[in-house]
């Protein structure tokens, strides 16, 4: 049984160590949040031997828990992934800092001054699931922009997660930044989440990053505010106007090269004019590559394929599979994804500025692309070091979630023995 009580305690504590951090990171100097975070990266690559043996215990945990192969692809951690970890922290490092910075400055007739500046949230809790790169991330982010944070990842990244956290303590403590910035939920209890989502004294926003069952989780118990970060249900429209080899190379790669990411393509759909020609061009070349196609009417007669169910549009397969249809224009093609899309990232492959300006209008996706892979839909890719997430919502933040968009503002108004009349 849990002990609810030893939860409750353990999870007051981490708050009220956040709150306190968060004070003091709000104006601590630019500099010492910059070294903290170049210090954790050496510390990273330094230990990142020990970090590899940790993570061999969590694959062990997934294998055990019965992932599929991508899972455990977003779960494993090798040298060269160590070594974006290492990138990713020393470009966010390198970013500008976005704490006290001017939005907006008038005068107003009445002789004051008022300026707007950017000044960080407070304390951030970031629920995630299996990929241990997000606690970098995640703390590199909240750091730089002065906020505290209490991570959670998921059971499956628990070892793996918890060395990395190591080696960002350490460079708190080398930057003479409080320790209790960047914290870890030392447990896998399910409880500690379901607290974290309660603690209005303490939290002041929580980031949840992971399938639709974890944030489904969070928006129905969550009584501090949320940053949704919905299921990545990717879609890409192959007008009749795409050039054939760029089509080929965006599809190829938004499906295949890391399946397991939020930014994989789920879901193609290919103008009825070009079915023959580019789409079973494409479609065959997935097939070839492995991709397992549920193609609906009008692609189902392609050796090779599936026929699609109901159940296949608007599914985040997170697999080798994608689902495949055909539309008759690119108005049919905004209809489908308006149906059964998530609002994250969805692209069209056209050389018809024309049906690109309308794709682009007519859909609300926080993420709208055109001839370029999907894969892109990510936060370093977007020039912002890392990010916590692809936020869905509409509320604060949209879109890759970086260290700007982890910041209020605040305005500050001066006068000379002003008053009001």
């Amino acid at each position: 049984m849990t002990d609810t009580h030893n939860i409750d305690a353990i999870m007051n504590d981490l708050g009220q160590r956040a709150k306190s951090a968060a004070a003091e990171l709000a104006f601590a100097p630019a500099q010492a949040k910059k070294a903290a975070l170049q210090s954790a990266a050496s510390h990273v690559w330094a230990n990142r031997a020990a970090i590899i043996e940790a993570n061999k215990k969590d694959l062990e945990f997934g294998r055990d828990k019965g992932l599929s192969p991508a899972m455990m692809d977003r779960l494993m951690l090798d040298e060269d992934r160590i070594q974006g970890i290492v990138n990713g922290l020393n470009a966010v490092a390198a970013q500008d800092d976005p704490v006290g910075e001017k939005i907006e400055e008038w005068d107003q007739p009445s002789g004051l001054n008022i300026k707007r500046v950017r000044t960080p949230l407070g304390v951030i809790g970031v629920i995630y699931e299996s990929r241990p790169n997000v606690t970098a991330d995640a703390g590199a982010l909240c750091l730089k922009s002065g906020n505290a944070v209490i991570l959670r990842g998921g059971s499956e990244s628990f070892h793996s997660s918890g060395a990395i956290h190591a080696c960002l303590v350490k460079g708190l403590i080398d930057a003479g930044l409080p320790e209790d910035a960047i914290q870890l939920i030392p447990t896998r209890d399910r409880a500690a989440v379901q607290k974290l989502l309660t603690m209005t004294d303490h939290v002041d926003v929580i980031v949840p990053r992971g399938g639709k069952g974890l944030v489904g989780l969070v928006q129905r118990e969550a009584r501090v505010p949320v940053f949704a970060h919905l299921e990545g249900i990717v879609h890409i429209y192959i007008d009749k106007s795409a050039d054939p080899e760029k089509a080929l190379k965006v599809v190829m790669n938004a499906k295949t090269r890391r399946t397991g990411i939020c930014g994989a393509a789920e879901c193609l759909l290919i103008h009825e004019d070009i079915v023959s020609t580019i789409g079973q061009g494409v479609v065959r070349a997935l097939i070839d590559a492995g991709v397992e196609v549920h193609a609906g009417p009008k692609l189902s007669d392609i050796e090779g394929t599936i026929a699609a169910s109901d159940e296949d549009w608007g599914k985040e397969f997170l697999d080798m599979v994608i689902a495949a249809k055909a539309v008759s224009d690119v108005d049919d093609a905004i209809a489908h994804i308006r149906q059964y899309g998530s609002n994250h990232t969805d692209c069209i492959i056209a050389e018809s500025d024309t049906a690109a300006e309308r794709f682009f209008e007519r859909l609300d996706s926080a993420i709208l692309m055109r001839n370029a892979s999907t894969q892109f839909a990510d936060g370093g890719e977007f020039g912002m070091g890392a990010e916590i997430g692809i936020a869905t919502g509409k509320m604060h933040a949209r879109g890759p979630v970086g260290a700007k968009q982890l910041t209020s503002f605040k305005y500050l108004v001066v006068g000379d023995g002003t008053v009001r009349g």
